[in-house]
């Protein structure tokens, strides 16, 4: 069955997480994605785990981001490097890279270059404040940690009345990612109705500001200034974990007064119904803390295994907090396929995420293994450009091209 993007071609100049997070997502649906890699390799690939040794090509972190891409190795400090790329951007729809936005122009590979040799290209960039920037913004390096403390993400997040805390995955680099593949998808849409390619300009700040919703509301509405509430919500009360009496711990989200109604009769404190302080969702958010002195010694005499079949009969919304082993050995996570097994060259069997993406005809999938360093140089030399067997030999012998695995 062909797969959503079958013929995109798309040309991935990116390292470690971010744009490697777009590129990842359009390879699942099907977009043919040449990772191009610097001798040394992808920054990605020195991260661990490792399978066994710290050989580049064991990389745990490399291997779940780059599953069904092709890896070639150009040496772009070349000029001949330079101009095989340049081949193969005339030939592709898709350019992506995440460097600081001076590194395309110096190489004279920016969007206002490569809209002259491909008309059609769409060329995405991702960085921490964006291409379009106050001068002074555009040259700051930025990972994760920066985004996630420069667009306020991490004021809010973390234990109450604690110290501001980093969210537990690199969540700039990933929404950056899944908002940049918005934009491509968008991006290709416009060109089928005019033929003509544009620049998604990403920026991290912007794509994790895009995500605080409930509090910059209640800043530009209220004058109020958020701080880290741990796992409880602002707004919503009772919305949060409470501790069980085998020392785990239960979302009870109870995001309604019709369920809150449910909640104090299943939790056999019908009582609390009749009090002011709790009758409304406003009500019992302002009275949060004299409401959790009332639940924490209810919810901590029961086990979470057995307010889990009290919620589930009731119909109540419930989580337990999983840990990585017991969310990995799911049976739902099992069903949904979620972990799927590859055989990685070097590696051999391994299990790593499987696309979200869930669609009728042309799902998301992860139908190869990801490349050894400069796996598939000489293959797509000589499928995309012609290349011959002799000139291959002769830009490998010049130290342009090369096969590190």
């Amino acid at each position: 069955m062909p797969r959503s993007l079958e013929g995109i071609r798309v040309i991935d100049l990116s390292h470690v997480l971010a744009a490697p997070t777009t590129t990842m997502i359009l390879a699942d649906l099907g977009a043919e994605v040449i990772h191009v890699e610097p001798p040394h390799g992808d920054d990605a690939r020195e991260f661990g785990p490792f399978a066994g040794a710290t050989d580049k090509n064991l990389s745990g972190y490399f291997i779940s981001l780059n599953r069904n891409k092709k890896g070639i190795v150009l040496n772009l400090k070349h000029q001949k490097a330079k101009d095989i790329l340049i081949e193969m951007i005339r030939k592709s729809d898709i350019v992506i890279e995440n460097f600081r936005p001076t590194t395309m122009k110096k190489m004279g590979l920016h969007w206002e270059d490569l809209k002259k040799i491909n008309p059609r290209i769409i060329y995405c960039s991702i960085c921490g404040f964006g291409h379009d920037s106050l001068p002074e913004y555009a040259e700051r390096p930025s990972y994760d940690m920066v985004a996630q403390a420069y667009s306020g993400l991490m004021s809010i997040t973390g234990p109450e009345g604690g110290p501001p805390c980093r969210v537990g995955s690199s969540v700039g680099d990933i929404i950056s990612g899944m908002q940049a593949t918005i934009g491509i998808l968008a991006a290709l849409r416009y060109r089928e109705k005019t033929g003509r390619g544009q620049h998604v300009d990403i920026s991290m700040i912007d794509s994790l500001f895009s995500t605080l919703e409930n509090a910059v509301a209640r800043f530009t509405l209220k004058g109020e200034i958020p701080g880290p509430l741990g796992g409880i919500h602002p707004s919503i009360t009772p919305f949060q974990g409470y501790k069980t009496k085998d020392g785990s711990h239960i979302i009870a989200a109870i995001g309604t007064d019709a369920l809150f109604v449910r909640f104090a009769k299943v939790i056999g404190k019908a009582e609390l119904l009749e009090e002011e302080r709790f009758k409304t969702n406003p009500a019992r958010t302002k009275n949060r803390k004299a409401l959790n002195e009332i639940l924490d010694p209810i919810m901590a005499a029961k086990t979470t295994e057995e307010w889990e079949a009290i919620f589930e009969k009731e119909g109540l919304p419930y989580s337990p907090i999983n840990n990585l082993k017991q969310i990995c050995e799911d049976p739902h996570i099992a069903y949904r396929k979620m972990l799927v097994e590859i055989d990685q060259p070097r590696v051999g069997k391994m299990r790593i995420a499987n696309s979200p993406i869930r669609m009728t005809e042309t799902p998301g999938e992860v139908y190869a293994p990801a490349p050894l360093l400069g796996q598939h140089t000489d293959e797509v030399l000589k499928a995309l450009l012609g290349y011959s067997d002799e000139t291959i030999a002769q830009l490998k012998k010049e130290g342009i091209i090369n096969n590190s695995y």
